[in-house]
């Protein structure tokens, strides 16, 4: 029986990593046209959602290390796409916010998601489910 729960547990990991991985193939085409990374496509569609943020908030929000996320921030901004200035408040904090061509991009930004949710034919109910399930993966409300 622990062979048993052992071989479906290994089978979801499986599937689990193909399927974030066909998620990264499906957005480049989209991407790379952008000059983003997936995870460059992330921080943006993030900061449009309300910007400036602190790279500790971002870190949070994305669920993100500081140590990804910053060199992540430093090709962002060399490209142009985000500014990274000192609050003046509290000069410890790094306030990053999108520049005029960052949010530029917004349309064909926002235009992606519908355009993964065709090619793996989701409807909007079956998105959200899939969402929950994985948002309560993500973050479990029981201590594992």
């Amino acid at each position: 029986m622990a062979d048993d729960r052992q071989s479906t547990a290994a089978e979801f990991s499986f599937a689990l990593n193909a399927a974030a991985n066909r998620m990264v193939r499906l957005h480049k085409p989209f991407l790379e046209p952008l000059g983003l990374t997936f995870s460059q496509y992330l921080v943006a569609l993030e900061l449009m959602n309300g910007s400036p943020q602190s790279v500790g908030e971002l870190c949070a929000r994305l669920d993100m290390e500081t140590g990804t996320l910053t060199p992540l921030l430093k090709r962002l901004e060399a490209a142009g796409v985000v500014t990274r200035t000192r609050d003046a408040s509290d000069e410890r904090r790094v306030l990053i916010d999108l520049t005029p061509h960052g949010r530029a991009m917004e349309d064909a930004l926002r235009g992606i998601p519908d355009k993964i949710r065709t090619a793996c034919q989701l409807t909007p109910d079956g998105l959200e489910s899939l969402r929950r399930t994985l948002d309560a993966l993500a973050r479990p409300t029981i201590a594992p």
